[in-house]
């Protein structure tokens, strides 16, 4: 019973966090040099973090009750859009680092991976497939914000092993 309240204070911690980020990062102006819709993704990084210690569940999960918020503030159509981009991305970076590849990798693939699951969002919801036009400008930016998002994840690190369940 222990262990499973700890679990639950951990998730309710990450997801809490995940939601502040994300908060913070829509009152950032947008940055003049990034094409439109193109955004860091601050808080992938808790995702990033489950993915690579806690395991595939947990995150999966986090990244669901992420796009819940996304929907409750947003609406329906960010909130699908948020939880195609989620799940793809989580599956990608599971995926992945199981081939032991590094925190840098993870983090670009579950980029690609997000804005790849977000195009066929929106390609569903606008019954069109002319979105994919963007797909060049959005691999380059998952690169780019995977890569920044890699280094905040490392640069947190310390905070976020507080956290990290104990060793069995």
């Amino acid at each position: 019973m222990k262990e499973k309240t700890r679990t639950v204070a951990r998730m309710g911690m990450l997801l809490t966090l995940a939601v502040v980020l994300n908060l913070a990062e829509g009152m950032l102006p947008a940055l003049p040099m990034l094409p439109p819709g193109v955004r860091l993704g601050l808080s992938n990084l808790v995702i990033l973090y489950a993915v690579s210690y806690l395991g595939g569940r947990q995150a999966l999960l986090l990244a669901v009750l992420k796009s819940g918020f996304v929907l409750l503030t947003r609406g329906p159509a960010a909130g699908f859009i948020s939880l195609c981009g989620g799940l793809l991305s989580v599956l990608v970076m599971v995926l992945v680092s199981r081939t032991g590849l590094s925190i840098l990798t993870r983090s670009m693939a579950g980029a690609l991976a997000h804005n790849l699951g977000q195009l066929l969002a929106a390609a569903l919801l606008l019954g069109s497939w002319s979105v994919f036009y963007y797909s060049p400008v959005l691999a380059l930016s998952g690169i780019v914000m995977g890569s920044v998002t890699a280094v905040l994840t490392r640069a947190t690190l310390p905070a976020l092993r507080r956290i990290r369940p104990p060793r069995r």
